[in-house]
């Protein structure tokens, strides 16, 4: 048997294990693996009629070179951010241009047809696409067209739809703690608010979860809009009771003021998503002016995603290579692998687009406060999701 892995989306700590877990799993039964490189990017760019080694875009993936990954964050079969079946013109690469098919919008193709042509082409018996909701829904596409998928859920905002974990969001839980604790250093010391910016579009549970841990004054998360008259008086009263004066403040990306919309930038990118961030800012200035408290803003980042995941990621990454090998040893595909109740499962892989998970803010946060509050630990998972 022979089967491919590719990244794509952002990158988080966990994904080199996954890789080496499956490639280890894989040659274990005498198979063979191909990485995919640069995400969708690398069989779109694949040309089956051009030489048979193009290493920008395809690596074999041996014991040997998967030995020493898991040492290092990211992915080292590197990511993008590419829909095959919605390519800009501009994108388009050159070997395909006029062959391919419109795509869902003017000015764009879709290269479905000719990923399956590659896919045939280096005899490829099933894919093993690792990514977020945008990466596997063209995976959960292919399957509809027939293609053998076993796909793997990883972004450290925990927002695919189906799983109650993805590989990265504990080490962004963990990276963002320790950032957020950090900061009461700068923020005491000059006896200010400080806001505190972590990635999060469409969910607020890395937010939530790590300022819950961190113990921060107040979390404003995506799901709920910001009263900011509101939350300047809670923060001023956070700092008065404060012995060293300050207050701290967590939001996600993609949180709003009320009567405001997300903060977005730029061109939409593959899946028609806008740049987002700088909402830390926004809110921060709002809340000088009506506190007359200097602020520190920061934005946590890319740092979220850095580094070497921790033990919990590593778990979870190592376990999903593996599953995903004993899925395709025993013919079941068309599904993406899940944590559910803390246990290992398989869920359909169109759960990945079956909508758009978000913090049970009923559950886990107090709208009024602008802070997490758990109503019931008893029966919940690990994570409380």
């Amino acid at each position: 048997m022979r089967i491919a892995v590719l990244t794509g989306g952002g990158d988080v700590p966990g994904l080199n294990p996954c890789i080496k877990a499956i490639v280890t799993s894989a040659v274990g039964n005498g198979w063979e693996v191909l990485g995919f490189r640069r995400g969708w990017a690398g069989p779109l760019h694949y040309d089956p009629d051009g030489d048979s080694e193009q290493p920008r875009w395809l690596e074999p993936l041996t014991l040997g070179k998967v030995r020493i990954i898991d040492r290092t964050g990211g992915t080292f079969l590197h990511t993008s951010r590419t829909n095959p079946g919605r390519i800009k013109l501009d994108d388009e690469p050159e070997f395909l241009a006029g062959k391919l098919a419109e795509g869902p919008e003017p000015g764009t193709v879709d290269a479905t047809g000719h990923i399956l042509r590659v896919l045939e082409s280096l005899a490829i018996d099933a894919l093993v696409p690792i990514g977020g909701d945008d990466t596997l829904s063209y995976a959960a596409h292919l399957a509809r067209q027939g293609f053998p998928v076993v796909a793997i859920p990883k972004t450290m905002d925990n927002d695919v739809h189906g799983t109650d974990y993805c590989i990265g969001f504990s080490t962004a839980v963990t990276r963002s703690v320790e950032f957020i604790q950090a900061l009461r250093t700068p923020a005491g010391s000059h006896e200010r608010i400080a806001v505190i910016e972590l990635f999060g579009r469409n969910s607020g549970e890395t937010a939530l979860i790590a300022g819950y841990l961190s113990d921060a004054d107040r979390v404003v998360i995506s799901e709920v809009p910001c009263d900011v008259d509101r939350l300047a008086e809670l923060v001023m009263a956070d700092r008065n009771a404060n012995p060293s004066h300050y207050a701290i403040v967590v939001v996600s990306e993609g949180a709003r003021l009320s009567g405001g919309k997300t903060i977005e930038s730029g061109e939409p990118d593959a899946y028609g998503h806008l740049k987002l961030g700088n909402i830390g800012s926004v809110l921060a200035d709002a809340l000088k002016a009506r506190t007359g408290v200097a602020t520190i803003t920061q934005q946590i980042a890319y740092l979220m995603r850095s580094g070497i995941p921790d033990s919990l990621d590593r778990m979870v990454a190592v376990s999903f290579g593996a599953l995903a090998v004993q899925m395709l040893q025993q013919g079941v595909t068309g599904i993406m692998l899940a944590l559910r109740d803390g246990s290992y499962t398989t869920a359909s892989i169109e759960n990945c687009v079956g909508g758009i998970k978000r913090v049970d803010v009923a559950e886990f946060y107090d709208s009024s406060q602008y802070k997490p509050r758990i109503r019931h630990v008893l029966g919940k998972p690990m994570f409380l999701y």
